[in-house]
């Protein structure tokens, strides 16, 4: 996904605030899209996809931190920027250790928020890559899992049949399981898509 398509959530009970900071960061080329409250954020967006969350703190129905803990439960790639009027140090320093990005008080440096924002969108399509890619091994079968382990170890089919003590035309059917299931074309991309992954388990 193109970074230019990923969409910017402004979260903040302050009509006026929104309206700003919808057309300050649409200046900045931003796909904009505003709410009043954390509740209707939650309710309308799909939190499964990447993107932005500028939230405020302090807003009726659900606080900002109500909004994280609710995205951190879903485990989604939405990256947060918490700009609000009535923050103080140990808000920010709990924010950040739940994996906001930045923190920002009200009124905020516009060139300073776009930065923060780029970063932001940035981080949250590593983690939906992550997370696309965690979802495709986990539903690899067990020998599936195996060959790949031996794949990213350098090893060919012919090696890798020995070692397991099948036939070669056998690895080759799994092999080509594999790429299907991953959306591979080549050993290379097959390799890339899991790397992070792949680290933990070898």
């Amino acid at each position: 996904m193109s970074k230019i398509n990923v969409p910017v959530y402004v979260v903040d009970d302050d009509e006026s605030v929104r309206d700003s900071l919808a057309f300050m960061l649409e200046g900045h080329d931003f796909n904009v899209t505003t709410f009043e409250d954390g509740k209707a954020f939650i309710d309308e967006v799909d939190l499964l996809l990447p993107g932005c969350v500028v939230l405020d703190s302090r807003m009726p129905i659900l606080r900002g931190q109500e909004v994280q803990l609710r995205l951190n439960q879903q485990q989604s790639p939405l990256s947060i920027i918490f700009l609000t009027g009535h923050g103080d140090v140990p808000m920010a320093v709990d924010a950040l250790k739940l994996g906001a990005v930045d923190f920002f008080q009200k009124p905020v440096d516009g060139e300073k928020l776009a930065l923060a924002i780029h970063k932001a969108i940035t981080h949250s399509l590593t983690m939906y890559e992550y997370q696309a890619n965690k979802r495709q091994f986990d539903a690899l079968t067990e020998r599936e899992m195996e060959i790949l382990k031996l794949i990213v170890k350098g090893q060919r089919n012919q090696q890798i049949a020995d070692k397991l003590c099948v036939a070669v035309r056998t690895i080759e059917v799994h092999r080509s399981s594999l790429m299907k299931k991953c959306q591979a074309k080549t050993v290379a991309d097959l390799v890339m898509s899991f790397a992070n992954i792949t680290k933990s388990i070898l």
